[in-house]
Formats: structure tokens, sequence, C-alpha cells
């Protein structure tokens, strides 16, 4: 009887697989173009705000001023309290529906044009541009090897980098503490430490996130590249590729008969690649990682103009507009549909509610407080008394004398200090005391109002509300 062999085992052989995407380090390229110089505008306009605004002065003080040990936040004419806590809540109301208004339209426009990333990524890669070269060049510097040469340029880089970002981590904490304090401190060695963290903290982030991190901050750590999905819908104006007259794709020279070959306008050519600041293929569609910069469109439109076609392969449009191939006038029909419009009505109607309450914002607060520890008592006169704790706080900026009234019962008075001058920014508290006949009313409490007048007009100030009690 044969016996047959063992069968071969055959060894099992493992792949390690990684979950995650290997990164490949993005070389943009530089464009000019429309976009492009909107971009350079946004640039210019955000940083001379930020880097000047702190060393603009105002009334002897900082215009810009957000002093936190002293719990005010000065902004030009206007200082806000702990109390005016309300205006914040407002702002960052505005500013959520001006960010579904925009991206409803125009998609990320505030991520192509002023996010902070995007302006400071801009900035670092013009740095590093004039240091080390264009595309080809940094590609062929990083590829080579160690040099004197290759040392000198990284470090002016770096060097470079390094001073813009602790001259960024400097002005932010100069709107916290008074900027010019802060350079005197930072010349004579006598930073605090909460100053100095903050500066290098700031200053680090920087240069961490605009010098090295760049496009994997937009597209791993930016929560908004996620939920942009929910915000955009087919009438949204997107950065888009003409597929239908781009594809199919192939190199040809101008003049080349090449809808013969039955080839389209796309050259394939890549420069829309290279200049874009996430690497991404926009031919492959609308992808998250598309931060709107149209870096894309300048360059696919310079492409084009030499190649003798029509520019605007790639386009702002919507995705209704190229599969129905609308002009601007009836994209412009359709962007203008119920949810802008909404988003628009809402957004309108808190931005002037935010104004007239800015505009009608009283300079002084006041809170009343009836004296608890001292009951309604009958004095010497006959009349019935209680006792009051004013506390009134100048929000303003110059020295103010307020007038105290009270009115709500017949014959209600107040004994003793009726006119009571504040400096700039201070409070005091004032106990007074108020008196009525005891034929003024019921048993009970009674409603009353304390009147506080400035002396120069006879318009109430502000009048607060308390309770007159009749034993």
């Amino acid at each position: 009887m044969a016996i047959s062999p063992p069968p071969v085992v055959k060894p099992v052989v493992f792949a390690e697989q990684s979950l995650y995407e290997v990164h490949k380090k993005v070389y943009p390229r530089s464009v000019t173009g429309i976009y492009a110089n909107a971009r350079w505008l946004m640039v210019w306009f955000t940083q001379l705000l930020f880097y000047g605004l702190c060393w603009l002065p105002w009334h002897g003080r900082q215009a810009v001023l957000f002093d936190l040990v002293a719990r005010k936040f000065y902004v030009f004419g206007f200082v806000f309290w702990p109390q005016d806590v309300i205006y914040l809540a407002v702002l960052l109301i505005i500013s959520a529906y001006s960010l579904f208004l925009f991206t409803a339209v125009g998609g990320r426009l505030w991520c192509g044009y002023a996010c902070p990333q995007t302006v400071y990524t801009e900035i670092f890669l013009w740095i590093e541009r004039k240091i080390e070269g264009d595309r080809a060049a940094r590609i062929k510097l990083d590829a080579a090897a160690m040099s004197s040469r290759k040392v000198l340029l990284r470090a002016a880089k770096y060097g470079a980098w390094a001073l813009l970002a602790l001259w960024t981590g400097f002005t932010f904490v100069g709107y916290f503490t008074p900027i010019k304090t802060l350079w005197s401190s930072v010349f004579s060695f006598s930073l605090g430490p909460w100053e100095m963290f903050w500066i290098l903290f700031y200053g680090t982030f920087t240069y961490i996130f605009a010098g090295h991190l760049r496009e994997q901050v937009c597209k791993y750590m930016c929560p908004y590249a996620r939920f942009q999905g929910v915000m955009f819908d087919p009438d949204t104006l997107t950065i888009t590729y003409d597929e239908t007259r781009g594809e199919p794709r192939g190199a040809h020279k101008k003049g080349d008969d090449y809808k013969a070959e039955g080839k389209g306008d796309c050259v394939d050519c890549g420069i829309c690649v290279q200049v874009c600041p996430t690497g991404i293929d926009i031919r492959k569609g609308l992808q998250y990682e598309c931060i709107g910069c149209a870096a894309c469109i300048d360059a696919c439109d310079q492409v084009m103009e030499k190649m003798g076609t029509p520019k605007g392969l790639i386009r702002y449009s919507t995705e209704h507009a190229i599969a129905s191939h609308w002009g601007w006038r009836a994209i412009i029909q359709h962007i203008i549909r119920p949810r802008v419009l909404l988003y628009a009505a809402v957004l309108w109607a808190i931005i002037f509610a935010f104004i007239w309450g800015i505009a009608t914002k009283s300079t002084l607060r006041v809170d009343v407080i009836r004296d608890r520890a001292v009951l309604a008592r009958e004095v010497d006169n006959g009349m019935i008394e209680n006792i009051y704790r004013l506390h009134l706080m100048n929000v303003s900026e110059h020295t103010r004398q307020y007038q105290i009234t009270v009115r709500g019962l017949p014959g209600i008075q107040i004994i003793g200090q009726t006119v009571l001058e504040l400096p700039m920014e201070a409070d005091r508290t004032l106990m007074v005391q108020v008196q009525v006949p005891p034929e003024s009313g019921k048993k009970g409490a009674h409603e009353i109002h304390f009147d506080f007048k400035d002396v120069s007009g006879e318009t109430p100030l502000v009048s607060e509300e308390a309770k007159f009690f009749l034993p």
C-alpha cells in the first residue's frame, strides 16, 4: 500500500499595513493672477491690522487693549467690563452666522483668503521662496546631500521664520499687556513669567503650523474641513474643474487640432497640482482638503492663455451650473436662494441689534440693594424709613456727576447726599435713607424707582427698580 506524502504547508506571510497615509511633503509652486493678488491683498490687510492696531494710541492709552488684570477691555472709545459679556456672545453669534452665509454662497472663502493658517503659510512660503528658490529649487535642495550651502540656506530660512514667529507672539501679548510697556520690559530684561510664556507659546505654534505642518493643519486638525459638507449644496460656488470640456486630457501643442484626436482642453501639465498648497488634484472633483484659495484657477488660466484656448477650465462655479452649462446670470439667480436669504436676514438683524446695543450702551452701571440688616422703621419725624445700598460704576473715560432721585410713592424723598461725583472707570458704594409719610400706601411691599441722571442732562441715564416696605 502506497503511503501518500504529507501535504506541504506553506508559511504564512504577514504584511504590515499602515492605518495612516504616509505624509508626502508638498512643495507649492508660486503663481500669479487675479486670485493670487486677492490673497496677498488680504495678507496685507490682516497683518497691517494685527501688527499695527496695538500701536495705535487713543486718548492717552492703547486703542485696543484687553486688560485682564483690571478686567477691562478697551476698544477705541468703548470700555467693556465683565458685565458686558453679552456683547462677546453676540459677536460670536455674528461670526458663526457669517461663516454659514459665506460658506453657503462661496464655499471656503474664509479658509482660502483670511484664515490665519492660510495667511501665515503664505508669508512663510514667500520667505522660503526668497531664500531657497521656487518649487524645483526646493525639491532639489531637499534631495541634495548636506553641504555648507544647504546649512546656510536652512539656517537663514529657519532664522527668518523664528524672528517673524516671535514678533507675532510679541504682538499677540501686546493686546493684553500694553505694547509699549511690553517693549520696555523686553529691552530691560524684566518680562514677567506669563508674558514670556505666551510670547514663546504663540510664537512656537506660529512657527510650527505655518512653517512645517502647513497643509496638515487644514487636512487633519481643522474641524471646518470636516463639517463643510453639510453646509454645501449643489448651488454653492466652489473651485470646479469642467470635466466635460477638459476630458479626455492629453498633451498637445498650440495650434494642434486636438479635438479631432478626441482630446479635451486639458493638456495634463499638472501645474494645477503643483500650485495647490494642500497638494490635491482638483480634476478629481471637490475634496475636503480644498481650501478654496483658487491658485489652480490662476495657474490653469495662464496655461489656457498660452495654448490659445478659452480660460475657465478650472473656475468658480456650482455643481448645477457645470451640469446644465449655465452662465453667470443663471448662477447668481440660483445662489440667491431661500437658505442664503434666511442666513442674510438673521445675520443683518443680529448686526443691527449689536450696533444699536453698542451705540446706546450706558456709561453708568447701578445695583440697588435694600439693606436687610435694618428693618423698615418709623423715625423721629413720623416718616417711614428704608435703607438702601447703591453701588455705582462709571464705565466711561470721563469724570461724571450724577444726581440721584427716587419716585413711586407720594411724598417719597432721599435723606442725605443726592449728588455723587465719580472719577473715570471708578465705582463707589453709597448708603442712602429713603423716607415716605405713613399714609403713602398700604402695608407691605411697594415698587419704587431710583433714577440716576447725569448733571449735564435731563433724561434719566439709568432707572433701577427696588422695593419699599411699609410696616
